[in-house]
Formats: C-alpha cells, structure tokens, sequence
C-alpha cells in the first residue's frame, strides 16, 4: 500500500508575517490589561442633568441649607444627601468646615456654597427652597441661587437671589418643571415648606 507525502514545506516569509502578526496581538492584550485597572480607578460617576447651587458671602460664620424635592416627593437635604435622582455634592457649614487637611499643611476654604446635581430625568414638579440654619453673624444673609443645565452643553436656566435676616428662615426660591426630555420651565414661587422644622417668618 502506497501513502501520499503531503507537502509541509512553508514560505518562511509567511512564517515572518504570521508570528510578527501575532506579537503585536500578544502586545494589543498586553496593553490592554496594564490601561484598565488605571481607567476604573479614576472611574467617577459624575453624571449630571442639572446642577442647582447656592452661595452666600464668602468668610460668613452663617449656615444657609439647600433643599430641593422631586417630582415623587423625594427630599434631598443635608439630613438625606442622596434621594432619587437628586444628590447633595457639597454641605457647606458656613466657617465650621472650611479648614481642609492636606498632607500636613491646613489650607482655608473660604467659599460658601452648597451643590445638588441631578442626575436623571424624572417629569413634574420641583420646589428649590433655603433655609437659615445658623445665624452667628446677626447680619442678613444674602443668598444666590443658580441652576445650569448640563446636557448638551452647560446653560444657566434660572437665577435668583434672596436676603434671610434671621435663624429658621426658610424661603422658596424656586420652582419648575421639567419634561421627560429635560425641558425647563419655570413655575410661580409660591412659597412651601420642605423642613421638618418648627418655622419662623416664611
């Protein structure tokens, strides 16, 4: 019985091309696998729709709160920081946190401000109010209210601005609207209580 030889015989620059080729897959994965762990370490959900912020005199030893309620209800404060969509960024306490340790060194944060973002769109109402927390300059507190909105690009939609002259004042400053694409729209600022607080003045 005759067996037929096959013929193994390759072009070695075939040879040449194919093992260069896998080198630089072999690298591709490589690569790959070192970039990853640094991306998802620096990986930050920072997704905004709106971001509302209020500020008051910088150095000021006043503690002025933000509190905003969603369409569903939900209230966001620096007693709830996260409440659906809505998340407080940033409480500021007038002085009592503007120190910041970095390193060794305490640096000075003078600006007063506190940030809610939101994060997602739910259609309806909401109510944007600010409250006089502590009042230790005995002076009035003027207060500035913005709200950007983020997507496609950053726009100022809406400001407004208020003076609380004493301790538990608590003022709407605004109200609006949003659709299920984000549209804004501003309401009447009829005014509302969103603290569970016993109010002075509002």
């Amino acid at each position: 019985m005759k067996f037929k030889t096959l013929n193994t015989s390759t072009d070695p620059f075939t040879d040449l091309l194919f093992n260069i080729l896998l080198g630089f897959v072999f690298l591709f994965f490589i690569t790959i696998l070192f970039i990853n762990p640094i991306s998802k370490l620096g990986n930050i959900n920072m997704k905004a729709e709106f971001i509302i912020t209020i500020d008051w005199p910088d150095n000021l030893p006043d503690d002025v709160d933000i509190w905003v309620k969603d369409p569903n209800g939900e209230v966001v404060s620096y007693l709830k920081k996260e409440a659906g969509w809505l998340h407080l960024d940033r409480d500021d306490q007038g002085t009592t946190n503007d120190t910041v340790l970095i390193g060794t060194r305490e640096v000075i944060y003078p600006i007063n401000r506190e940030v809610v973002t939101l994060r997602g769109i739910i259609p309806g109402e909401y109510t944007v109010n600010v409250y006089l927390y502590s009042h230790n300059s005995n002076e009035p507190v003027d207060v500035n209210l913005t709200i950007e909105k983020v997507n496609p690009t950053l726009k100022l939609v809406y400001f407004n601005d208020a003076s609380l002259i004493k301790k538990d004042v608590e003022l709407t400053l605004a109200r609006f609207n949003l659709d299920s694409l984000g549209k804004y729209t501003p309401l009447r600022n009829s005014q509302t209580i969103l603290t569970p607080y016993k109010l002075e003045g509002l």
